[in-house]
């Protein structure tokens, strides 16, 4: 655990050790501070975010990948040449990947191999590898699968952008229900604790 976090998690349930006061009052803390430090998301080291941000990279670039290639390999291009152009095409980081692909096409490398290997070493990249080494091994024009591969692709970031834009608006909520929240313990929540002990304290 970072210190940071550490640190947040240990001065919330202080607070809230605070807040409850009593005896209960440090359970409730210790409680919740555990409760955090299992449930928060571990923070990542930059070579994880790196890792992370090329591979949301490869999946935007894909769809734009699969229709250059069917379009390349559909004009009787062969492989290597077909690999070649779309590489400079699209760019970094596919565009390098590509070039690597290429270069063991022309050398003679089975279409297969060099594409399996693509999509074991890269998960955003692996249905793209599957649909071309399906094409390579049976033989079928790659065009329809490429451009299916693309529409797919397109409908699947969608349906992710619509999920990111509602999380975006929980966690825009999520601030003003931690402002609001010990004000509620506090007006609502304490007084009627203080006050079921006073009766209960009264009548013993």
């Amino acid at each position: 655990m970072s210190v940071g976090r550490a640190a947040a998690v240990l001065a919330t349930g202080g607070a809230v050790a605070w807040l409850v006061g009593g005896p209960g009052g440090p359970a409730a803390g210790l409680l919740l501070a555990v409760v955090l430090h299992r449930r928060l998301p571990q923070p990542r080291s930059p070579a994880q975010r790196q890792a992370a941000a090329e591979q949301e990279a490869l999946a935007r670039q894909l769809p734009l990948t699969a229709e250059l290639l069917a379009a390349c390999l559909g004009a009787c291009s062969s492989p290597s040449q077909a690999v070649s152009a779309v590489a400079h095409s699209v760019g970094a980081p596919m565009g390098r990947r590509l070039a690597t692909i290429s270069a063991e096409l022309a050398l003679g490398a089975r279409p297969e191999l060099s594409w399996g290997r693509v999509g074991d070493e890269c998960p955003a990249l692996a249905p793209l590898g599957r649909c071309l080494v399906r094409a390579s091994v049976g033989g079928a024009p790659p065009a329809g699968p490429l451009l299916g591969l693309a529409r797919t692709q397109r409908a699947c970031e969608a349906r992710a952008a619509h999920a990111r834009v509602r999380r975006a608006g929980v966690l825009a909520t999520a601030p003003l229900g931690v402002c609001f929240l010990p004000a509620f313990v506090l007006i609502s929540v304490v007084p009627v604790v203080i006050g079921l002990t006073r009766m209960f304290a009264g009548r013993m």
